[in-house]
């Protein structure tokens, strides 16, 4: 019994032997090797740094206002007869759109014309009397008396004269004014009286609107904070006039689409208004077709000005701290990484146009940041990202504060 588990022990402790002998064997022949070599650094994408020449502009929301808006109103009162055009529908400078009963109007011209026939024959009987006893005044045949009271009643007749045609020429204007005429071209609204309405003269309601959509307004609001901003880039020499093309207006409509014309800036405010601390800016724009309608929400890309010698950095290459500061990874001459604070004014197209931080000839990260931290060295490969914005020119996007946020 003793011999047995002797046994049983020294056969263990020959085992356990020989795996450690083993173990040692293979570490023995795994160290001939030396130590694993360092891995190749990592490849990065970057883009070199160039000066550009952009033309800045501002989206800003807008609403579309009719040209011209006229509000048609009786002149006199009656009952509408008929209505003579269609609602919704063009109407041409003069046409006529309602007809009010005629009837009353008719005969007061009509007695009109007959008071001035009245008046023009009294005239003529008082003209006829005076030339008849002017002579015999020198001849003392006629008292001086009885002339000058004949020439008195010419006088009369002749006045008589005047306000009968006066009363006629108003009976004209109010039987003209039965026929309710259009006093502009343009789009008719809906009908606010039928057939058989009593209406009254300058009646606070209108019977139709008429509305001028070509050309169009557009309003746009600006911050003021933004006007600001404009005017010291001016006169800190950052941004210069663009001419002409300053005036000129971009549109795009609220479901995405460009408009095919482009418009003129007619005048800003020159007050600031005190509950959104902005200012309204004015642009027309053609429109022949009546795309645009009146009350129609869209955006106006309005030039700003030209900025020369500007950093232009793909959205790619800027990152953001956990505290929202821009940042990016800049690869120096002997291809060590660093990481810079940057300010990103604003976002052109997709790149970024940054004014501090960054300067012409650097080289920054554009792919591969999962690979670096500041320190690391890289292999570095340029990149050539296909543009989506024409050189020197920059389309509308949302301003941004400094630190490439919305504002």
């Amino acid at each position: 019994m003793t011999m047995t588990s002797t046994s049983r022990f020294t056969r263990r402790t020959a085992w356990f032997g020989l795996c450690i002998g083993s173990s040692l064997l293979l570490a023995a022949c795994g160290s001939k090797d030396g130590p694993k070599p360092a891995p190749p650094p990592p490849t990065v994408g970057v883009v070199t740094l160039a000066p550009e020449t952009v033309t800045l502009t501002s989206e800003l929301p807008a609403r579309t206002v009719a040209y011209r808006i006229a509000e048609v109103r009786p002149q006199v009162s009656g009952v509408i007869l008929k209505r003579s055009f269609k609602e919704g529908g063009m109407v041409e400078k003069g046409q006529p759109l309602y007809q009010i009963d005629p009837a009353p109007y008719q005969a007061a011209y009509d007695s009109a014309k007959a008071a001035l026939e009245n008046a023009q024959a009294a005239l003529a009987i008082a003209t006829l009397k005076v030339e008849r006893y002017q002579p015999l005044v020198a001849t003392n045949a006629v008292s001086k008396l009885d002339f000058a009271t004949m020439q008195a009643t010419e006088k009369q007749a002749r006045a008589g004269v005047s306000s009968a045609r006066a009363a006629l020429e108003t009976a004209r204007i109010n039987l003209r004014y039965t026929k309710v005429l259009s006093p502009i071209k343009g789009r008719s609204s809906r009908s606010l009286v039928t057939e058989g309405a009593l209406v009254t003269a300058n009646q606070a309601t209108p019977l139709t609107t008429v509305q001028q959509l070509d050309p169009i307004y557009v309003d746009a609001t600006q911050p003021s904070t933004t006007l600001l901003r404009l005017q010291r880039e001016y006169a800190d020499g950052a941004l210069e006039h663009s001419g002409d093309n300053a005036a000129k207006v971009g549109l795009r409509l609220g479901d995405g689409s460009i408009y095919g014309a482009t418009g003129q800036l007619q005048f800003s405010e020159v007050t600031v208004d005190p509950n959104t601390n902005s200012i309204t800016l004015r642009s027309v724009f053609p429109n022949p077709k009546h795309q645009l309608l009146p009350g129609m929400f869209t955006h106006v890309s309005i030039t700003e000005g030209t900025r020369r010698d500007t950093l232009l950095v793909p959205q790619q290459g800027i990152t953001h701290d956990p505290a929202g500061n821009a940042t990016a990874f800049v690869v120096d001459p002997d291809d060590t990484v660093k990481l810079v604070s940057v300010t990103a004014a604003r976002a052109i197209g997709d790149k970024w146009l940054v004014t501090q931080g960054l300067k012409a000839g650097d080289r920054v990260v554009v792919s591969g940041l999962q690979f670096v931290h500041p320190g690391a060295k890289v292999k570095v490969e340029e990149v050539k990202l296909d543009a989506t914005v024409a050189p020197g020119t920059a389309p509308a996007q949302p301003a941004q504060d400094g630190d490439g946020k919305e504002s």
